[in-house]
């Protein structure tokens, strides 16, 4: 049936819900108040046979456009849609239905549509207004629930109600039910997960068929082999941000309108393809997911994860989301009025938390984004929620809003609950001095609930664990860690960490024990096992480790979207390729095929383009002309296409996709040393079954380190539990190895006695290790055990 022949404008309905509207503007305690409660009515919604819509529209009040050039624009199809295909030329039906003005919110309601589901693909809505000159405009949905062609595409109408009715994990969530709202703690630990590069499909489903097969392994207790270990040990999975991100920026576009008239139009539609990290957000969507990441283009991939995570045999694990509101990218301007933001910052725009509707807006978008049924929740760059207090003229931190965050009550298959809450905030970063000045606790100390976490200062940003000296130049944050690190996240290897990593120089002070290449030091420097020891045995707090760095893959910034700046941001990644990339492994036929399309046939070709580029970016000024014409004029020539500006461009694209491919995990897995992942499995173990490892230390434990120095940072530490046992540990972090040092007989006060059990050897000490003296050397640990008499 045509598209204006099932569906009616139900103008009573739109009236009755702009009244309502009206009244809790009118009733409220504070506009926003208000205004939170109205963005509860805002969207595309779907109640029994009935579609609701609503959105905020300030900039039409702005431009004096009068309700008569306001109407909703809703799509459907002529031809069936096929999400799964890369490109399809679809004509669709078009119905423009009339809208109540409130002010500047407005309202409609129709009868008749088709909701999107996990076996249909709904039709497509936008608001839409007509200038002076007759021209069309359209206003995206930024509370939409699911945009299989984007932010910045009509969304689709989908049925979430039937969504969450046919969730696998209902019991899961029944069995959190009580008289008030649940509240969730903290995981033990976190494994931080990019679905894109975690599985050879880097899709959602891709990733949920992963955990689908390990649970059936673990159901039939089949053994793991290492490529299965680096997922298994943790009872939480922090995904990085899965909500739509930045497109290209000179196209081509997803959602492309040919031969338009007003009863119809055909669309060119590209299936999403962006590759990103997952922080080059747009605002608008943030309650959908990122098309790019749903392998058949139905949101109820997300909700298909939580639920094989949560019925995980044994013990559930948590899922965690990672949330961007600190900021929009640029591109955010192109999808949401100039009311959402607050002026340019070094990410693209600040937000202005202080309107009322831009506040209330952003938190029923994380309200909506949770209920696909996240445990918790990371806040992504908590330092960066700034508003200008024109009182005293300065910025201010928005921690009132922060807070706002983590009251929201959440609802999941009739249970209401509050999920964990931790902030990445090291303020007062980016100053010259935040790595003295930062105490990681401005959250915590600020927030009402007393299980509020922080990325702590071994998790913060710079680290680079292959320096020499890093370790004891830390020791003053590991001592903090001692005493206040119990709501801290820690580990030294994630998506920021990592990436850091990569663009040191490596003409730097490197600590060339952790292996025999760069590639090997990189390696080891995030997945060292005396760090692991360190962090997951001595460290309160909750450990986190992060999959690429656990499958010693390659990671770095991916974004393949940026036309003007692309060729800048290669040149600051370009020294990553004397750190994760080797002649070896760039002579591999499936890995670099752009670049070699390009002329970089070899490695040493690749690494002599990436010596002038950065140095040409920085003389230049960014000047892509004279960039090309000095690249140009070397002699010898260089490798690869003549260079314009064109080409720049092209080869900064061919970098991002085939750095994107190279950093999938898939490609390190055969290499994965089956000793050192059993050693960090049995850690995570360890620390699983002692949960009080995460609290901070007392008055009878003691953390220190061998002195005289000799040219060697080694670690003890000693624990009490509240059951009497007590654990040490001994951990050769950096640097020479010691003589025979036996572990039981150091000056660590309480270490006396007999009774002790040697439990953990990391990789390089044999089983046969019980006690006595040992050589210990870079990255060696021991941990040992003595329970109660």
């Amino acid at each position: 049936m045509a598209l204006q022949d099932r569906i009616t404008y139900d103008e009573a309905a739109a009236t009755a819900r702009a009244e309502e509207c009206q009244q809790i503007l009118t009733t409220a305690p504070t506009m926003f108040d208000a205004e939170q409660q109205v963005a509860r009515f805002l969207g595309g919604q779907v109640e029994d046979d009935l579609a609701y819509f609503g959105f905020w529209i300030p900039e039409l009040q702005d431009l004096r456009v009068p309700s008569g050039d306001i109407f909703l624009e809703l799509l459907d199809s002529v031809e069936p849609m096929d999400l799964t295909v890369s490109y399809q030329d679809v004509p669709f039906e078009r119905v423009y239905v009339p809208v109540v003005r409130l002010d500047a919110h407005c309202f409609s309601a129709v009868r008749g549509m088709r909701p999107g589901r996990r076996d249909q693909i709904g039709d497509f809505y936008a608001l839409v207004w007509r200038d002076s000159d007759g021209e069309w405009h359209r206003i995206f949905d930024p509370l939409a629930m699911s945009l299989p062609f984007g932010a910045m595409a009509p969304a689709e109408l989908y049925d979430v109600a039937a969504m969450q009715t046919a969730r696998g994990d209902t019991a899961y969530w029944e069995a959190l039910k009580g008289d008030a709202p649940y509240k969730f703690g903290p995981p033990s630990n976190i494994l931080q997960i990019h679905v894109p590069t975690a599985t050879a499909g880097g899709t959602i489903a891709a990733l949920t068929r992963q955990f689908e097969r390990l649970a059936e392994r673990v159901a039939r207790d089949l053994p793991l082999e290492p490529a299965d270990q680096i997922f298994m040990g943790y009872d939480s999975v922090q995904l990085l941000p899965v909500e739509p991100t930045t497109v290209y920026e000179t196209g081509p576009a997803f959602w492309q309108e040919t031969d338009a008239g007003d009863e119809g139009l055909t669309v060119s539609l590209r299936r999403p393809d962006t590759t990103n990290w997952g922080y080059d957000i747009v605002i608008s969507g943030m309650a959908a997911v990122n098309p790019v990441l749903l392998e058949t283009g139905r949101p109820d991939e997300l909700i298909d994860l939580a639920s094989v995570l949560h019925n995980f045999p044994g013990k559930p694990k948590k899922l965690v989301f990672d949330v961007v509101y600190g900021h929009s990218d640029n591109q955010g301007q192109w999808a949401l009025n100039h009311h959402f933001f607050a002026g340019p910052n070094m990410y693209g725009q600040n937000l202005d938390y202080q309107n009322p509707a831009v506040r209330a807006i952003l938190l029923e978008m994380q309200r909506r984004k949770v209920n696909f049924g996240a445990d918790g929740v990371r806040v992504d760059g908590a330092q960066d929620f700034k508003y200008w207090d024109p009182a005293e003229q300065v910025l201010k931190h928005d921690d009132d809003y922060l807070q706002s965050m983590a009251d929201i009550v959440q609802s999941v298959a009739g249970t209401e609950y509050r999920p964990w809450f931790v902030f990445e905030d090291g303020r007062p970063w980016p100053d010259e001095d935040w790595e003295l000045s930062s105490t990681y606790r401005s959250v915590i100390e600020q927030q009402r609930d007393d299980d509020v976490f922080q990325w702590g200062p071994l998790t913060f940003a710079h680290n680079t664990p292959f320096l020499y000296t890093f370790w004891l130049g830390k020791y003053w944050r590991i001592r903090e860690c001692l005493s206040v690190g119990a709501n801290w996240i820690s580990g030294t290897s994630n998506h920021d960490t990592l990436r850091r990593g990569t663009q040191v120089s490596p003409k730097m002070n490197i600590n060339t024990r952790l292996g025999h290449s760069r590639m090997e030091i990189l390696d080891k420097a995030y997945d060292n096992p005396a760090v692991h020891t360190l962090t997951y045995v001595a460290l309160p707090g909750v450990p986190m480790d992060f999959l690429n760095a656990m499958a010693r893959g390659s990671w770095g910034f991916i974004r393949n979207q940026d036309d003007k700046y692309g060729v800048k941001v290669v040149a600051e990644e370009a020294i990553s390729l004397k750190w994760q990339v080797d002649e070896y492994s760039y002579s591999m036929p499936m890995n670099f095929r752009r670049l070699k399309a390009l002329g970089y046939e070899t490695r040493d070709d690749l690494a002599r383009f990436c010596e002038f580029l950065p140095a040409l970016v920085e003389v230049t000024e960014y000047d892509l002309e004279d960039i090309a014409r000095l690249l140009n004029a070397t002699d010898p020539k260089l490798a690869g296409p003549h260079y314009t500006v064109a080409t720049l461009k092209q080869v900064a694209r061919a970098w991002m996709d085939d750095m994107h491919d190279y950093c999938n995990i898939v490609h390190s897995l055969p290499g994965l040393d089956p000793v050192q992942c059993n050693y960090t499995h049995s850690l995570r173990k360890f620390r699983g079954a002692r949960p009080w490892l995460r609290d901070n230390y007392g008055p009878k434990d003691h953390f220190g380190y061998l002195e005289p120095l000799n040219g060697r940072t080694v670690f003890t530490a000693l624990r009490h539990g509240p059951d009497g046992e007590q654990v040490y540990t001994v951990i050769h972090m950096e640097g020479k190895e010691t003589a025979d040092v036996d572990p039981l007989r150091l000056d660590v006060p309480g270490l006396g006695g007999f009774g002790w059990e040697c439990v953990l050897r990391s990789p390089g000490i044999g089983p046969d290790y019980l006690s006595g003296p040992i050589v210990l050397r870079d990255s060696m640990a021991l941990v040992f055990t003595r329970k109660p008499n």
